[in-house]
């Protein structure tokens, strides 16, 4: 589930301008100098790079960043003026954001906010407290050791049960600890400097703030050697093991599991997945083979990695060098309303969701999407008839998974509740870590009880959308549904070519690496004969093979197994919008609509469409990092890689079989 604005814009046509016989404007900005059929991305993108080159605050900046930004701007204006709301639930989103604005109050109390926390850590006498100690800090966000919480069973997607997976690392994966480049280990020396350097802002003296610093990497890495791989969590097998409540004290003995679930306030159950058993082993045997000191610089460091953002400037400052600097080339930090308009939206999402969905998703734009997804689902079904490799029965329960599949659109039936949340105007950690401590008892409260489908992951202004296999839906917020990916005004060709992507991608996740392990009910069950399975398992090494061949930096090429599932779905997506705009245009009275707009023929509109979604400036090391730990591929990737595995684009663009676009016989198709 783990996202899309800029020139793309340029593509979508007003109504008026529809008709091939009135005078244009506003039609795709492409590179001339380019042939498209050499570098399609360069070619449909180059124009938007060279106008919207990074800012400063931002890694990476694209059409979908610019969208995010856009939303940004829009709920900035909305929480200006809930902060002298009359109203209750106003009031508290607009003394949230006041309380997130006040940089002259932060600044004065510099990191006496987080003492409290850190006293009771420095206070431990005892292994033995630390499992009362780990919940207490789970329960503000303080993702130490393991994550835990609530999770819908995969035998019975209907209910939902407790889950432990991995987690408790600073780096943003397994593989910044693990790797043993040059870069690699700059950049583990460089996180051992920044550790210290937050730790002597504290007060400590130098050696003593380097030696937890190296307590910290040292623990960290233990960790992350046994945490399963970015490829690896994307297997479902990897992360199921279900097993009684007695096991987990098996598996790490001398931790107090109940005093833990004690304080989590956790609801009483028997029965439990755990992601990663070896894992959670390993957390025991971490805790007990290091002295309770370095145990608790670790806890120190990541309550201080949790809210440096939110206190000092100089604490800001030391976090953004690292996080964001080093390992994203980030050149400055973002304003302070971006910053605050990001943790009001985590904090109060559904609540703040109300007023840009009151402003910018209307009910006939929910009705024209319901329309869209519709004729995308007709058109898999055809695709998923006309496979020539499956066999006639696991034909027949992909056409009914396909129809199980629910849609949610724009925001959430049902609203969440925030009455129980309490925020102060002038306590910005405070209202942070009880917005963390309200979610987080929300989502265990769920544990032993019946999955609610009707949830949202994402809130309404997110520039995203998602499939969730459990639930077997696909899911798209209010904020990825504005121009330029979805435009009520807009040509078939290019709507279908943008907005329509995403719907076929979304869908096509039901059915890709690990999607398709789920039953229509959510339920992982193999419904595939064992010879379908292995033709499935052959046609997709097709795809592992050709984006894992991707060069990104001088040490990094994409991971073709942890990227197979979004490049899956990039491929089905866009081969099932085109067939789903074929059908639309046939449908239409107006003979013109074949004719070239612009110099540009439907079908040449439709892949510019899905190419301009993508146009991206990115920095360096966000590229690498990207490479690293995103299973989505880099954005030249998704489009030259996805472009060159479809003959339709060679016929659209006149390509020559010998062009680089134009893969010919290894062209990799599952969907």
């Amino acid at each position: 589930m783990k996202a899309w604005a800029g020139l793309l814009a340029a593509a979508m046509l007003s109504a008026g301008a529809a008709r091939a016989d009135e005078k244009v404007t506003g039609l795709p900005q492409v590179d001339p100098s380019v042939n498209p059929c050499e570098n399609f991305y360069a070619y449909a993108c180059g124009p938007w790079q060279k106008a919207n080159p990074l800012p400063g605050d931002q890694s990476r900046w694209g059409v979908m960043t610019k969208l995010g930004q856009d939303n940004q701007s829009l709920l900035r204006d909305v929480l200006e003026k809930l902060q002298t709301s009359p109203e209750p639930a106003g009031q508290k989103i607009g003394d949230f954001y006041h309380a997130c604005m006040d940089e002259a109050a932060a600044e004065e109390k510099r990191a006496e906010p987080i003492k409290p926390i850190l006293h009771v850590i420095d206070g431990l006498q005892s292994k033995s407290e630390l499992g009362a100690e780990i919940a207490a800090l789970h329960s503000i966000g303080i993702r130490v050791f393991f994550n835990f919480g609530a999770q819908p069973d995969f035998e019975d997607a209907r209910q939902d049960i407790a889950n432990l997976s991995q987690g408790g690392i600073g780096l943003p994966n397994r593989d910044f600890y693990l790797r043993s480049g040059e870069k690699d280990q700059r950049q583990r020396k460089d996180y051992v400097a920044h550790v210290a350097k937050t730790f002597e802002l504290l007060g400590d003296a130098t050696p003593a703030a380097v030696a937890k610093a190296e307590a910290v990497l040292r623990i960290e890495t233990g960790l992350a050697e046994q945490q399963l791989s970015l490829a690896q969590l994307r297997v479902p097998e990897q992360t199921h093991h279900k097993m009684p409540l007695s096991e987990l004290r098996n598996l790490a003995p001398s931790f107090d599991w109940a005093s833990y679930l004690l304080v989590s306030g956790a609801p009483q159950f028997r029965i439990l997945n755990i992601g990663e058993p070896d894992f959670i082993r390993t957390v025991g045997k971490l805790i007990d083979d290091n002295p309770l000191d370095d145990v608790k610089a670790y806890l120190s460091w990541q309550v201080l990695r949790t809210y440096s953002p939110w206190l000092s400037k100089d604490f800001v400052d030391e976090d953004f060098a690292f996080f964001s600097k080093n390992l994203n080339g980030t050149a400055e930090l973002a304003p302070r309303w971006k910053r605050c308009v990001r943790a009001t939206d985590q904090a109060l999402g559904e609540e703040l969701g109300q007023y840009f969905v009151k402003q910018a998703f209307g009910p006939q734009h929910k009705e024209r999407m319901t329309a869209l997804v519709k004729n995308l689902r007709k058109a898999f079904d055809e695709d998923i008839e006309s496979l020539v490799w499956m066999g006639p029965k696991t034909k027949k329960e992909a056409h009914v998974k396909l129809a199980a599949i629910l849609d949610k659109i724009g925001y959430p039936d049902h609203w969440r509740d925030y009455s129980a949340l309490e925020i102060k105007p002038a306590d910005l950690t405070g209202n942070i870590s009880r917005a963390a401590r309200f979610e987080y008892r929300r989502r265990l409260s769920r544990i032993g009880q019946k999955h609610d489908k009707s949830e949202w992951s994402m809130t309404p202004p997110t520039v995203n959308a998602y499939y969730n296999s459990t639930e077997n839906d696909i899911n798209f917020p209010a904020g990825i549904l504005q121009p330029p990916l979805f435009n009520m005004a807009a040509d078939d060709a290019v709507n279908y070519g943008a907005i329509g992507l995403v719907i076929g991608h979304e869908m096509t996740h039901g059915f890709d690496n690990a999607g398709r392990k789920f039953d229509k009910d959510g339920n992982l069950k193999d419904w595939w004969s064992e010879e379908d399975a292995k033709k499935f398992t052959e046609r997709a090494q097709c795809v592992v093979d050709q984006y894992g061949g991707y060069k990104v930096a001088d040490d990094v090429k994409l991971n073709g197994e942890a990227t197979l599932g979004e490049n899956l779905a990039d491929n089905g997506g866009l081969r099932i919008s085109l067939a789903a705009l074929h059908k639309a245009l046939r449908g239409k009275k107006d003979e013109k609509t074949s004719e070239k707009i612009g110099g540009f023929t439907a079908d040449q509109r439709f892949f510019l469409g899905f190419a301009q979604v993508w146009c991206t400036n990115a920095r360096e090391e966000a590229r690498r990092t990207q490479a690293l730990t995103d299973v989505h591929s880099l954005a030249e990737f998704r489009v030259n890689g996805t472009a060159s595995n479809s003959e339709a684009f060679a016929k659209a663009f006149n390509c020559k079989p010998n062009d680089a676009m134009v893969r010919g016989e290894k062209a990799c198709r599952v969907w």
